[in-house]
């Protein structure tokens, strides 16, 4: 997903230590806060998933250290945090489901814990003051194919992938599984020779283990949010290639699928530099694409998967011609930016990945001439059509900006957003929405932003009060009229019995309803 000398982060804060004492802050500054430790809150008040996260600490990086097992596909691991606290706490909380706790240290102590529900509490052997950095080190083993009410892991006849979006990333590791809590990332993946383990950033070592075993070490040079981690096993062959101004492409595939899936692999340079000409540089050390070696249909619900700096696809899908996949790669890659580089402050954001990723990715296919499923041609047509359903979709699936876990991933959150960008280039001009898509990357890049702080900067970049037209467009549960078209109409709302819903759920949360399909 992006890289080049566009982020740098200093490696020390990278860098997760193995036993580290409480790092406290001076008496003066500490003096000043409240000494009394209770438990740390057990949510981060989600608008769509209210139980998902944690408060009280932040987490600065991760070090999962993981081993599989190919005999009894069972995954050993341990998983080693660090975190600041923000509140004195006798207590605190991760995110953990499906996980077989077998060890817990904080700050170096043996420390007590229970599971309940799909939390794991913590309580070290002191309280942890406010401003302390420590380091929470959890081992644990899992099993990749255990039924669970929901899971990241996706089992492969060689291994596994996972796709852990919106809230399955602590089926695989504890952690705050909120996006808004981007840490630094690194992992040492341990396998059998014979197969691959491959994760988010750039491979800094290989050790061959004297148990006939390798271990493959990466690093993130940039944060990642819990949802967009990805590690995968199996028998796979790196192919590497060169993107735009020298950024490094790398490809995980299948090795018996490598001639086949080739073609769809060559398309990604002409995609980044397609993107990087609308929104600037690619944002992350590298890129690349992992058809996971499954064709396994119920394997996982959608086609591509953003997982940070590879994107996760069922194989099959790419070995179409061009025409019927490009819109959707390029949707795909327009997350490194909307989703990966800011992501969403809450999943009551969502419109702003699913909505900018399908607008890029179908101004990608209008511009190649390619039809889209409606059998349309251009942008202008394909909102028209839209803006038709805008208040059927409103009184079924809800404002765009206002989902919940039952509608999140439905056509609502991805066209219904294309039309809010739509709506808001038709009144601005092109010049200053253009303007108002670079500021809003770079001032959020690395960290994670709302629908709000998108409204702030389309006001500051486009010297007007945008505050009332992108609040009528995102909440409001009447479509507002459309600027440059003043003889589009919307249809009546017909009762839900006669009208097509906005989606196709199929189970699960997620939805192929991204129009670029």
């Amino acid at each position: 997903m992006r890289y080049r000398t566009r982020v740098t982060a200093p490696a020390a804060a990278l860098m997760i230590g193995t036993a580290t004492a409480l790092s406290l802050d001076s008496p003066a500054r500490a003096a000043g806060r409240t000494r009394t430790a209770e438990p740390g809150p057990e949510t981060l008040g989600d608008p769509v998933f209210p139980a998902l996260g944690n408060d009280g600490y932040r987490v600065s990086s991760y070090h999962i250290d993981l081993a599989y097992d190919p005999t009894t596909k069972l995954v050993e691991a341990t998983a080693t945090l660090r975190i600041r606290t923000t509140r004195a706490l006798s207590r605190f909380s991760l995110d953990a489901l499906g996980l077989d706790i077998r060890s817990l240290r904080v700050a170096g102590c043996d420390a007590t814990w229970e599971q309940a529900d799909e939390k794991l509490r913590i309580t070290p052997a002191g309280p942890l003051p406010d401003g302390a950095s420590v380091t929470v080190r959890v081992g644990y083993s899992a099993d990749p194919r255990r039924a669970l009410a929901h899971t990241a892991w996706v089992p492969t006849p060689d291994g596994f992938a996972i796709c852990p979006q919106p809230n399955s990333a602590h089926t695989v590791f504890p952690c705050n599984d909120h996006p808004s809590d981007k840490a630094a990332f690194s992992f040492r993946l341990t396998v059998p020779k014979g197969l691959r383990a491959v994760a988010n950033g750039l491979l800094t070592c290989t050790e061959d283990l004297a148990d006939d075993r390798t271990a493959y070490t990466y690093r993130s040079a940039s944060p990642i949010a819990t949802e967009l981690v990805q590690i995968t096993v199996g028998d796979y062959v790196i192919k590497d290639r060169e993107g735009p101004h020298g950024l490094p492409l790398r490809d995980v595939v299948p090795t018996a699928r490598a001639a086949a899936l080739e073609p769809a692999l060559a398309l990604t340079p002409g995609l980044v530099g397609w993107l990087e000409d609308r929104l600037g540089a690619f944002p992350f050390e590298t890129y690349g694409l992992l058809p996971c070696n499954s064709d396994d249909p119920k394997a996982f619900d959608f086609t591509g998967l953003e997982t940070q700096t590879l994107t996760l696809y069922k194989p099959n899908f790419l070995l179409q011609p061009e025409k019927n996949i490009g819109s959707h790669m390029m949707h795909e890659l327009v997350h490194s930016w909307f989703g990966n580089l800011v992501s969403p402050a809450t999943w009551g954001d969502l419109w702003l990945n699913e909505g900018h990723a399908d607008f890029y990715g179908l101004l990608y296919r209008y511009e190649r001439g390619w039809a889209d499923s409606l059998g349309l041609t251009s942008m202008e047509a394909r909102m028209k059509d839209t803006y038709a359903r805008g208040d059927q979709w409103r009184h079924d699936s809800g404002p765009v900006a206002a989902p919940d876990a039952v509608n999140l991933f439905d056509s609502q959150r991805y066209l219904g957003g294309v039309l809010v960008l739509y709506a808001f280039r038709q009144l601005v001009g092109d010049d200053v929405f253009s303007a108002v898509e670079r500021a809003f990357l770079e001032r959020f890049r690395g960290s994670a932003a709302s629908t709000e702080d998108y409204i702030a900067v389309a006001t500051e970049v486009s010297g007007q009060d945008q505050s009332g037209f992108l609040r009528d467009w995102l909440y409001g549960t009447k479509t507002p009229r459309m600027p440059g078209h003043p003889d589009w109409t919307v249809n009546p709302v017909a009762p839900p019995s006669s009208f097509a819903a906005p989606h196709s759920k199929r189970g699960g949360h997620y939805h192929d309803n991204s129009a670029t399909l």
